[in-house]
């Protein structure tokens, strides 16, 4: 798409939703503009589901995991399905990638991978179906034999977060079908566009229906999904306010939940490591679509001594990165997803000031930009580590440096916070760097940078969410273990 060319929509049939294997006409004409993050223009509008829609997508899916065939497919075959939808998400690469973009202000030259990493998602998952340890052989009393098998949850409700909507989309469903589960994807009002991109890929290789149904819905219809019980399992990406509210809601009922939520994530920089080094690694990371990553490293932690060198060295390559239209290939960081994000990342911006943190760089709208959802850049000196911006989730391009008296204070304040997502320790030497990320509390550590890795699996300790996503590890969140005891040993024991 060209600089100038008006953002255009690549979702064939906005004003339906995909249930039961087939597009159908919603219950109520409500609809949901899906604005440009760029130039603020509306480039889609797709329907609303009502709570009459949610009831006839759970339906469906509840049947199809019912009385379907998914379920009883052999987890070799479900793959067959895995592998198709890996193929047909590479014959898609420009339309995932413009929407993603408009949708959430990334920019193109990052979404560009995007089908790629979709396509090697689905693969990754269709590859453990040979090797998976669905059942196992166990020792039982003489004349006995025993088993462990291991079986779909049931019907899923995968709800998509509006900042990376096709990945986390992605490894929600990929191991859900797999596993022989059911799946209702409710779509980000903000950002729609990959769950339909998915659901006609659905159509298009003949996935048995209800397997997948898709609608976009509102927080409030939203909430009648949670609390469904046709509903088995609830896997939920966004805030750790509304984790709490959907994890309240699945207790009341037993529902399983998967919830990968908020973070505020702590980076250890040790007194051997270069400061320039860490400056120049932390303005390539942080525009990284525009902050709104869970897994950011937002808290900077440096000993007293080093403190200020530290903020100098990122305010000069924090002022340095190139903000602007994310269709441009000179740009170096796109505009926020939508207003009501700005709004909150420049609130937050205000009350560091209030509470007495210096603004280093940033915090302000880029001046040359007369439209788009843009922030600055901003790095915050002097933070204390019990203010709001060191203890809430910002989820825009702001860091707050903390200083610390020691190492070992360093990782008390590193600690010393309600979430627990990703951390970082930079050093020269890996043991320490070993050593010090052993002591985090963070369900990954990074040495030196920022790290993550999905195909080992992605996930928080504390407020940071349940489960884990990606690998093995986000595989048995969609099967339950039964143990299976016999009078003699069956002769055929088929999946």
């Amino acid at each position: 798409m060209s600089l100038t060319a008006a953002p255009k929509s690549h979702i064939s049939k906005p004003l339906t939703f995909f249930i039961d294997g087939e597009w159908q006409t919603p219950s109520s004409s409500a609809t949901i503009d899906v604005i440009d993050s760029n130039s603020e223009a509306c480039f889609a509008t797709v329907a609303e589901a009502q709570a009459a829609d949610i009831e006839r997508a759970v339906s469906a899916a509840r049947q199809a995991f019912d009385q379907g065939p998914w379920p009883r497919m052999c987890p070799e075959e479900r793959a067959d399905y895995l592998n198709k939808i890996a193929d047909a998400w590479l014959t898609r690469g420009e339309a995932v990638a413009d929407t993603w973009t408009m949708e959430s202000g990334v920019l193109r030259s990052m979404s560009a991978h995007s089908a790629k990493g979709l396509a090697e998602v689905f693969r990754f998952y269709a590859d453990l179906a040979k090797n998976f340890p669905w059942q196992e052989d166990h020792p039982a009393p003489e004349g006995q034999s025993a088993m462990l098998v291991r079986e779909a949850v049931g019907v899923v409700a995968a709800i998509i977060p509006w900042n990376a909507p096709h990945s986390l989309m992605a490894y929600k469903v990929a191991p859900a079908l797999l596993a022989g589960c059911t799946v209702i994807i409710k779509a980000s009002p903000e950002a729609p566009g990959a769950p339909y991109l998915f659901a006609e890929i659905c159509e298009e290789i003949g996935l048995p229906k209800g397997v997948i149904n898709v609608l976009t819905a509102d927080r409030e219809v939203s909430e009648l999904l949670v609390r469904s019980p046709g509903v088995d399992k609830v896997s939920f990406t966004g805030s750790t306010v509304a984790g709490r509210k959907i994890a309240s809601i699945c207790g009341e009922r037993v529902a399983r939940f998967t919830l990968e939520l908020g973070g505020k994530s702590p980076a250890v920089i040790l007194d051997d490591y270069d400061l320039g080094k860490a400056a120049d690694m932390f303005a390539r990371i942080t525009p990284m679509m525009t902050g709104q990553v869970c897994a950011s490293l937002t808290r900077v932690i440096v000993s007293e001594q080093r403190h200020d060198d530290l903020v100098d060295a990122l305010a000069d390559s924090f002022g340095k990165i190139v903000v602007g239209n994310p269709f441009d290939p000179a740009s170096q960081m796109g505009p926020l997803a939508i207003s009501r994000q700005r709004d909150r990342v420049e609130s937050f911006i205000q009350q560091g000031q209030q509470e007495g943190a210096r603004l280093a760089v940033g915090g302000g709208r880029p001046k040359h930009l007369d439209r788009g959802f843009y922030i600055e850049p901003t790095v915050f000196a002097n933070v204390n580590n019990n203010s709001t911006i060191a203890r809430e989730e910002i989820f825009g391009p702001v860091i707050s440096v903390i200083s610390a008296k020691s190492e070992e204070h360093a990782i008390e304040l590193a600690n010393d916070s309600i979430y627990g997502l990703n951390s970082s320790v930079f050093t020269n030497d890996v043991e320490r760097a070993y050593a010090v990320g052993r002591r985090l509390r963070a369900g990954t550590v990074g040495h030196n940078g920022f790290k993550v890795n999905f195909n080992i699996g992605f996930g928080g300790f504390k407020q940071s969410g349940i489960g884990r996503e990606g690998g093995v590890e986000g595989l048995h969140p969609y099967l339950e273990s039964k143990t299976m005891i016999f009078e003699g040993t069956p002769s055929a024991k088929k999946l």
